[in-house]
């Protein structure tokens, strides 16, 4: 799909959708818990459909009644268990230690650039612990029974592989132990699962240089509202810092969510109604990094982003893509090996963005539009429906110009 964009100000109340984040973990905890949970506030998208097919999979019933999720947990056994986490990186990396944990045998398949995310720990940490895993590539096929003990994860890789064994591990016969053996960066988001596991009756013990976690927990059902996310919300408050008048609904201000940090670094970038610059440490927050690239690119000043060299590997290159995208509208941003630097420009031009089949490219270059001296052209707009399928109809509802030129 190609989207044309036109200047504009966006104006009114915004009812931010769930986190996302939130969400698979409130899925996951009720299909593990033994009983009847309702997770209130869901927002659906792909990646939420994906983990809610994936939990199915694994033996767990789910009734969707509006925005609400009546999650009965598993309680029966099933044959192999093919699980398809279309392109959800969350997904694959919760869902192979938990089917592990399960004993069950399963195939994990995917498209995208998911087949080319890194499951490497888990092929050397599950293979250590009773699981074999029978596929080098995609689709990864894995059979055993996952056993306790010490686990050495890595921490600059994605925090996702500890928060899939924090979910998994409780269950086991055996305690166990995460032993980080660098510094776990995007913890905030090991702090959300830590949290959603203590709201289902999980108890996990931080240690020094890690986690210890107790086995044969019981997931207890819980009924669960889940909050707005921060990460969506971000394009909407640079959309703020750009001249737009948003009141921004449904964000729980003592939310343990990282991306809440985009309040705090805008309000640093700003002076007198205007963009400076800013330095951003992106190791704990790296979903921000394209939105605050567009913010930097309508600086006065230069702006650096550091520590994301994990974005090489998310939905796109994100590095080369967020810079592929402002540079295309007349900015100048140019790539380091773990970041970005973008340097003040004349005005930000219209012109063509292609999305790379990524979400928050997408999002991201809408917002750019607001205040571009011309119009932008998004190609591979659809890539929203992976975490936000309703963003185009309350970027207009708001007063934004888009438009569908091409339907595919």
């Amino acid at each position: 799909m190609i989207m044309k964009l036109s200047p504009s100000v966006l104006r009114g109340k915004l009812r931010i959708p769930a986190s996302k984040s939130c969400a698979h973990r409130a899925i996951i905890c009720a299909a593990l818990a033994d009983g009847v949970s309702v997770i209130s506030g869901i927002s659906m998208s792909k990646d939420i459909e994906a983990t809610i097919s994936a939990m199915s999979a694994l033996g767990a019933d789910f009734e969707i009644k509006g925005d609400s999720v009546i999650v009965t947990g598993i309680r029966s056994s099933v044959g192999k268990a093919v699980i398809d986490c279309n392109e959800s990186g969350s997904t694959l990396r919760f869902l192979i230690p938990i089917a592990a944990a399960l004993g069950k045998n399963a195939e994990f398949i995917g498209r995208g650039r998911l087949p080319q995310r890194p499951i490497d720990i888990y092929k050397r940490e599950l293979g250590a612990h009773g699981i074999v895993f029978e596929s080098e590539n995609m689709p990864y096929i894995i059979s055993g029974e996952l056993t306790g003990g010490r686990y050495s994860i890595e921490g600059d890789v994605s925090s996702q592989f500890v928060s899939g064994l924090l979910f998994a591990l409780p269950l086991i016969d055996m305690d166990s132990d995460i032993i980080m053996t660098s510094k776990l960066e995007s913890r905030p988001y090991v702090d959300i699962t830590i949290d959603m596991l203590r709201r289902f009756g999980i108890v996990i013990d931080e240690t020094e240089n890690g986690f210890h976690i107790m086995g044969r927990q019981k997931y207890t059902p819980h009924d669960e509202i889940v909050e707005g996310d921060y990460s969506q919300a971000a394009f909407f408050y640079v959309a703020n810092a750009l001249g737009s008048d948003i009141s921004i609904e449904n964000l729980a201000p003592d939310s343990v969510q990282g991306d809440k940090q985009i309040v705090d670094i805008i309000a640093k970038a700003s002076h007198n109604g205007t963009i400076e610059g800013f330095e951003a440490d992106c190791s704990d927050i790296p979903d921000l990094v394209p939105i605050l690239t567009v913010l930097g690119a309508f600086g006065s000043k230069r702006s650096i982003i550091y520590n994301a060299k994990r974005l090489r590997i998310k939905e796109s290159d994100r590095l080369e893509t967020t810079a592929a995208l402002v540079n295309a509208l007349g900015g100048c941003v140019s790539v380091t090996d773990d970041g970005l630097v973008i340097e003040p420009v004349a005005e930000i031009k219209g012109g063509t963005v292609d999305s790379a089949g990524d979400h928050r490219i997408v999002m991201a270059a809408a917002i750019a539009a607001l205040k571009a001296n011309g119009d932008v052209i998004i190609n591979g707009a659809e890539a929203v429906e992976k975490s936000y399928p309703d963003f185009f109809a309350d970027y207009t509802a708001l007063g934004g110009k888009a438009n569908v030129v091409h339907l595919e």
